[in-house]
């Protein structure tokens, strides 16, 4: 039985994931570490997660979604966390991770990140763009 709840909304080039449980502790962070990998193999790829509903966390917790967010990024998909409360920021902000995790206040701005960083890889995928060095004497 899954102790995370959450529902999945899907976009053309995201997942929605809304965490539906109220509290997080160090215990669901392999089961969150599942969660957020299989979605990450998925054809939308790109991963919001929405703690909304979230009114308390581990640091074990903020630690598994920094790893999970690095992992995404190292394999140039995105990932954004969105709408954390005050009081998960002011936890957020009591750790080394406050500064790492790629964060927007509302989900709205998650998917705007995401469209932009999708963006901004086909941009630097492309064929057709070409750099010229000049040499200057």
């Amino acid at each position: 039985m899954s102790l995370i709840q959450y529902q999945i909304d899907t976009k053309e080039k995201f997942n929605v994931i809304t965490i539906l449980n109220t509290q997080f502790s160090s215990n669901l962070v392999p089961e969150l570490a599942d969660l957020t990998s299989k979605w990450g193999n998925t054809p939308q790829k790109n991963l919001v997660l929405n703690l909304q509903n979230l009114e308390n966390w581990d640091e074990a917790v903020i630690e598994q979604i920094s790893s999970s967010q690095g992992q995404f990024y190292e394999k140039n998909i995105s990932f954004v966390i969105c709408a954390l409360s005050d009081k998960l920021l002011d936890i957020l902000d009591k750790t080394d991770y406050a500064e790492l995790l790629n964060m927007t206040p509302t989900e709205s701005e998650a998917w705007d990140i995401v469209q932009m960083e999708e963006i901004e890889r086909d941009l630097l995928d492309s064929d057709d763009m070409e750099f010229t060095i000049q040499n200057e004497e």
